[in-house]
């Protein structure tokens, strides 16, 4: 149980300016970048490889900004449709010149419509589900943590914190039956391991709660809900952890290896 009854806790801050703070703060991404590879990380973090804003991306956060943050905001930060074209009485496309004028005024980034209804799938897919809206019903969406962490500047964007419930992730995936094969491929218990020594420190509160809600981005647009356990944290924590030393160790020796420096031994039937 979270103590606090203050659901604000947490910095209020754009996207795009927590983004501009990324190399100066370690986050869960680059750190799972060093544990992939060194140079990786050294190379993304140095803006040697640019990043990339997939469609995919895009759908993740105006689904985001939609459950987590409410219409208004949704509503203020995306567009959809786009002028008729009267000879046919639909939306005149997305390459003319009448399409790319009126997405210029609107000033916010623009979904079409087939993106909008996915948006609106997974919002309604939360909200029928008892637990997960449960979860989300009151604390504060996209809030921003920075705190020392094992001697190094670190950052998280909270998805959601809620005072009662603890950190809660949202997630989408193909197929919510094999969501925790994808738990596992894409380290989400190293990511929210680190959110939560963050939220501890930043807090001074142990043993927080974490959840991940996960949504099918396909019918029937099923919403599941996991809690992570605390051997799991624990164990993915230590983990973060001893890669924070490496990575102490790699930028006091300038060396960032790729980690297929030496020989290895094949054995396979």
């Amino acid at each position: 149980m979270v103590c606090t009854n203050n659901a604000d806790i947490l910095i209020r801050e754009p996207d795009a300016e927590y983004r501009v703070k990324t190399g100066a703060y370690l986050t869960s991404h680059l750190l799972a970048d060093f544990r992939t590879c060194p140079l990786l990380y050294f190379r993304k973090r140095e803006k040697l490889i640019p990043d990339e804003d997939r469609p995919a991306y895009l759908l993740g956060r105006a689904g985001h900004s939609l459950i987590l943050e409410g219409r208004e905001a949704y509503n203020h930060e995306y567009a959809t449709g786009g002028p008729i074209n009267p000879s046919t009485g639909k939306t005149y496309g997305p390459t003319s010149q009448k399409y790319r004028e009126w997405a210029e005024k609107q000033n916010k980034s623009i979904l079409t419509p087939e993106q909008a209804h996915m948006v609106e799938r997974l919002y309604e897919a939360v909200r029928s589900h008892e637990i997960a809206s449960m979860l989300l019903a009151h604390g504060q969406a996209e809030g921003v943590v920075r705190t020392g962490y094992c001697g190094v500047p670190c950052q998280s964007r909270i998805d959601f914190f809620s005072p009662e419930h603890g950190l809660i992730d949202l997630k989408t995936c193909d197929h919510l039956s094999w969501f925790e094969a994808d738990a596992r491929r894409y380290g989400y218990a190293y990511q929210l391991a680190f959110y939560r020594a963050l939220l501890t420190l930043h807090l001074n509160e142990p043993d927080i709660p974490v959840h991940i809600i996960a949504i099918e981005k396909a019918e029937p647009f099923r919403c599941g809900v996991w809690k992570l356990t605390g051997g799991c944290l624990d164990c993915a924590r230590r983990e973060n952890e001893a890669a924070i030393e490496r990575l102490k160790a790699c930028e006091a020796s300038g060396i960032w290896t790729t980690g297929y420096e030496d020989v290895r031994l094949f054995d396979a039937a």
